[in-house]
């Protein structure tokens, strides 16, 4: 009798906190600006594919407007909240938007004094 065994899946899930936040970006004019900037950042990491630009970081990633202005060549106040939310298509990790920057934070913990959240137990 010949016993198979079945091979380990690759695709198989693992729950450990991977310290990473990210989010993916149109392939296009302002998605290539927001990548070259954010290729700048240390924690980041920048793969450009046929259909999307992905950006990934460990820990923390400040998208800055004035910075995107900036390598876009735009007057101030061209980049914001709504231009970055119209050219990415998807994100992960807690994602906060402010007035001069959105922040991406791989551990809802570190996101919490902007969102008022208290980390305290209820007694």
């Amino acid at each position: 009798m010949t016993i198979f065994k079945t091979a380990e899946s690759p695709f198989a899930s693992n729950n450990t906190a991977s310290n990473m936040c990210g989010f993916t970006l149109m392939n296009n004019q302002v998605g290539v600006v927001m990548a070259e900037v954010m290729a700048t950042k240390p924690n980041a990491t920048v793969t450009h594919l046929p259909s999307m630009i992905r950006v990934d970081a460990t820990g923390r990633l400040d998208v800055v407007y004035s910075e995107i202005d900036e390598a876009a060549g735009e007057e101030e106040g061209w980049f914001d909240s709504a231009e970055f939310e119209e050219s990415m298509s998807t994100h992960y990790g807690r994602m906060i938007h402010e007035d001069d920057r959105t922040i991406m934070f791989a551990n809802p913990e570190d996101a919490a004094e902007f969102l008022d959240f208290d980390l305290k137990p209820i007694k």
